[in-house]
């Protein structure tokens, strides 16, 4: 790829500007990362420090934090359309990966060398009726929340003499997230769970329900932490559940749609006919996505791969928000010229069609990936991008 001059902060600005103003002059690209850029970096980490540090030392986490904060804006900043600024002060939070929801349902946190932490299924179908006989209505006596919340205040202390490049930061509240109640249920049961939705529907509905509402329970008690107002409705509805992936569509509607249904309504204002909900789905979810669209009324869907972006621009219309690109796989192990090759052709597919995508990796970046490959799709998008 030849060099090319990185637009300026203000020419980034204007790009995010006109696309949300319904007038875009580009496709603007953004990248999803998370600390593992920096944790499982040997170049960026070379204190060597592991998620099992990250999670139980206060001193590591502001380290990786800062750093992370640091590293975002000013390298990726090269190749994406993310400013190019520090912030005046670090944000500081307690970071759990993807393992919260089973930790909090009793599930060990496992960190292992190299990877992100993760966490095994411990339950079978044999302990289905148990789990529903289960009382989650205290959120905030569950060991795992109590662990949570005790390190935030030891973060807290740290952060009190803790600097880095001249700059001090604040802790800010311990919230929580839901990953989906077919994911989280996956999660706890492991494939049990779709044994399940086949031989006892009802009762499948009942377990993926008791998730759904104990999880949104703990949120809504952690929100109550978090501000002297309480935790309030939002105004945007937004959802996950990756193992929808794993279901056809007539098992979808039956049974996870009506929850998602009840998750958009419990935790915002919106309604199916507002325009005003996102859900994120990696995998192979994409023939789903009309039925979310005619029955949630969801208007962003945040994808992962595989992806026939063509096809999926026609399948939900021009005024749908679609956030996707190039493979991760691409990314860390192409060439750069194989990554300026699926971005081209993501990008003549027809998805540009109505000025609703937002171009990014499928799905979140990983560790390593080499900069020229990031620095390619920019360039490309940059020229093969524009709408004018």
């Amino acid at each position: 790829m030849n060099s090319f001059t990185v637009p300026t902060n203000e020419e980034k600005r204007k790009v995010w500007e006109t696309y949300h103003a319904r007038r875009p002059i580009r496709v603007p690209l953004r990248w999803s990362v998370n600390s593992r850029i920096i944790l499982l970096n040997p170049d960026l980490n070379p204190d060597g420090y592991g998620y099992e540090e990250y999670f139980h030392d206060p001193r590591v986490t502001l380290t990786v934090q800062s750093r992370f904060q640091e590293y975002v804006p000013m390298e990726f900043g090269k190749t994406c359309d993310n400013v190019r600024e520090l912030p005046e002060k670090w944000s500081f939070h307690v970071e759990c990966q993807n393992t919260y929801d089973a930790a909090y349902f009793g599930a060990e946190v496992v960190c292992r060398p190299g990877q992100v932490p993760a966490t095994e299924a411990f339950l079978t179908i044999d302990d289905v009726d148990e789990f529903l006989e289960r009382d989650f209505s205290k959120p905030l006596e569950n060991p795992w929340i109590k662990d949570r919340l005790a390190f935030r205040e030891a973060l807290i202390k740290e952060a009190e003499t803790f600097e880095y490049l001249g700059r001090k930061g604040a802790v800010q509240p311990f919230g929580l997230g839901f990953d989906g109640p077919l994911t989280v249920g996956a999660n706890l049961f492991g494939s049990d769970v779709f044994l399940l939705l086949r031989m006892d529907p009802d009762k499948a509905r009942r377990l993926l329900m008791k998730i759904t509402d104990a999880s949104l329970i703990r949120n809504r008690a952690l929100g109550d932490l978090a501000s002297p107002d309480g935790w309030k409705k939002g105004d945007w509805g937004g959802l996950a559940d990756d193992s929808i992936q794993l279901i056809g569509t007539a098992l979808y509607k039956e049974l996870i749609l009506p929850i998602h249904e009840h998750c958009y309504s419990e935790t915002s204002t919106t309604t199916p006919t507002d325009d005003k909900r996102g859900i994120h789905l990696c995998g192979d979810a994409t023939r789903h996505f009309k039925t979310i669209r005619e029955k949630l009324g969801v208007v962003s869907f945040d994808t992962g791969f595989p992806v026939d972006h063509g096809w999926l621009r026609k399948e939900l219309g021009e005024d749908v928000e679609i956030s996707g690109g190039p493979r991760v796989t691409i990314l860390k192990d192409g060439s750069p010229e194989d990554c300026a090759r699926a971005t081209r052709e993501i990008l003549a597919s027809g998805i540009m069609q109505g000025g609703r995508f937002i171009l990014q990796e499928a799905n979140n970046l990983p560790p390593c990936v080499p900069m020229e490959n990031l620095e390619a799709v920019y360039e490309t998008c940059l020229e093969h991008g524009r709408y004018e």
